[in-house]
């Protein structure tokens, strides 16, 4: 075909027509065709001529130009689109490198394959405007539930229509065994939107927990009003769940609010959720009762926190065991979801053997280490010391509270469990010195012989190691890998030290060394404290 002789208004009309059709900019379109008429015009002039093509927007005629370059004679790449300055003089008037000469050529005759091409460089570019709009239209929609058609199945996975185009619905992100046929309406949370070369870049689910979080917002006013806030959702797609709310307003139960009339808000979430089972807890500040609340229907005797490991103990009866646990661990699986903590759950029974066994192995530490008889060991234990450390370094005066324990005997307890860490510390530096320990480490503050053994025996034997070290290999910490939570050891772990106790040891480390400018740490704890009290 002859540019030439085709009706020029016709590239606008059908640049216009595919616009509409597609709903993107019709520009796009234009700039899609003066590109495809350009790689035509290079297979007729050369591959190696810069050829340009531009559209009047207002008459549509297309006009041809070659385009070449001023450059230094020692750059020369390309003899067909870039010239020398004094190759240019002949068509320029003061040519300067940099500058460009343009020339008219007479349009091209588009042969078959030619205008294939164009067709299929134009289509492309239309393929990446639809694609871009969508990107655009969804990216600010991501964490939404759209109502969705039913376009096909391919190997498990759903394609839905979108209005724009096409996202998916993964098999591993459907309910139980759901299938759909065409044309079936499906309701789905948008999880993710990014920029993908092929295929759908709307990613959908229906297993995810802010799904059902969603569906309550959907269906329970006072949720979208801000009344009553999901503060936390678990669950076990299409079996059971569990979902955690408070109120704002005290005249309001968040519970009966989620539950609704006779069970009618709960109700239309259910269906949704294929008949998944809904637990609606009421949120507590407090970590214990919370718990407590989320192991529902199970009742609980006792909790017992430890912060620092975030782990919790739940101690019930006998009789409650299954139940707290729940087929295959479910109810309790649920409720360390909900909660964010590791929960071990023990009977009475186990609990009373684990403490009876904690405490003869403290009366056995004070009987080896004190040289004490059995029931004063006891009796230590019974006030609460449970280390060497406690007893020797502990204010006189809680010692003089155990009965049958006067000053001299206190004095004497103390002076036993000094001799006995001294001894413990000098074994502890001399290994350490035979594992290669250097001075740098052993007069850094605040670390104890044992713990520079335990450093040493880690590969940490200079203040130079110290310093590369993470908080989480000096403090321990937790790992998340597939959903489960693993435990890291910490070389100083059994002494207490915690994560925040290792950040600053570290940074310590690292100021001495040189490696940081301590102003500019004084200077980022005040900008963290100023944004702090501008979030609050």
């Amino acid at each position: 075909m002859a540019i030439t002789s085709a009706n020029q208004l016709e590239l606008l009309q059908t640049a216009e027509a595919v616009a509409r059709e597609k709903q993107i900019d019709p520009i796009l379109v234009v700039e899609a065709m003066e590109e495809s008429l350009a790689r035509a015009a290079k297979s007729r002039y050369g591959s190696e001529m810069d050829i340009r093509v531009h559209i009047d927007r207002k008459t549509g005629k297309a006009t041809f130009t070659r385009v070449r370059t001023v450059v230094a004679e020692d750059e020369i790449e390309n003899y067909q689109a870039e010239f020398t300055v004094e190759q240019a003089s002949e068509y320029m008037d003061a040519p300067e490198i940099g500058q460009e000469f343009i020339e008219e050529v007479p349009p091209v005759e588009m042969g078959r394959i030619a205008a294939q091409s164009a067709k299929q460089v134009i289509l492309q570019k239309v393929r990446e405007a639809e694609r871009d709009k969508q990107y655009e239209d969804f990216k600010d929609r991501a964490g939404t539930i759209i109502n969705a058609q039913v376009k096909r199945e391919e190997y498990g996975n759903v394609i839905v229509d979108v209005g724009t185009g096409e996202a998916i619905l993964r098999r591993n992100e459907k309910i139980g065994r759901e299938s759909y046929r065409p044309n079936d309406r499906i309701r789905c949370y948008i999880k993710e939107v990014r920029r993908e070369q092929r295929g759908p870049q709307i990613f959908l689910s229906r297993t995810d927990p802010q799904f059902m979080a969603e569906l309550f917002k959907m269906e329970v006013p006072e949720i979208y009003e801000n009344i009553i806030e999901i503060k936390s959702v678990a669950r076990d797609p299409g079996s059971r769940a569990k979902i955690a709310v408070i109120s704002y307003d005290g005249s309001i139960d968040p519970v009966g609010a989620c539950v609704g009339m006779r069970g009618s808000r709960v109700q239309a979430v259910v269906n949704e959720l294929q008949g998944e089972k809904i637990d609606i807890i009421p949120w507590n500040e407090d970590m214990p009762t919370f718990l407590v609340n989320a192991l529902q229907p199970a009742e609980v005797s006792k909790v017992v926190f430890d912060e620092d490991a975030e782990r919790i103990e739940v101690v019930v009866p006998e009789e409650q065991l299954s139940l707290a646990i729940g087929r295959r661990g479910q109810n309790v699986r649920l409720a360390s979801q909900l909660t964010g903590l590791d929960i071990d759950i023990l009977t009475e029974e186990e609990e009373s053997k684990r403490r009876q066994a904690e405490f003869e192995l403290r009366t056995g530490l004070f009987i080896e280490a004190l040289d004490l008889d059995e029931f004063f060991a006891q009796l230590l234990v019974s006030e609460g010391f449970t280390t060497l450390e406690e007893v020797a370094y502990v204010e006189v005066e809680e010692l003089l509270v155990i009965d049958g324990v006067d000053a001299d005997t206190a004095s004497e307890l103390q002076a036993r469990a000094r001799d006995v860490i001294e001894a413990k510390n000098a074994k502890a530096m001399e290994n350490a010195r035979a594992l290669g320990v250097e001075d740098s480490l052993v007069a850094f503050e605040g670390l104890t012989p044992q713990m520079i053994e335990a450093l040493a025996n880690d590969g940490v034997k200079t203040l130079e190691d110290f310093a590369t070290c993470a908080d989480w290999e000096l403090a321990g910490g937790w790992t998340v890998v597939d959903g489960e939570r693993s435990k890291d050891d910490g070389s100083l772990e059994p002494f207490e030290v915690t994560l925040e106790d290792a950040q600053n040891m570290i940074m310590t480390a690292r100021v001495m060394l040189g490696w940081v400018d301590p102003e500019e740490l004084v200077s980022e704890a005040d900008e963290v404290e100023a944004t702090e009290e501008q979030e609050a």
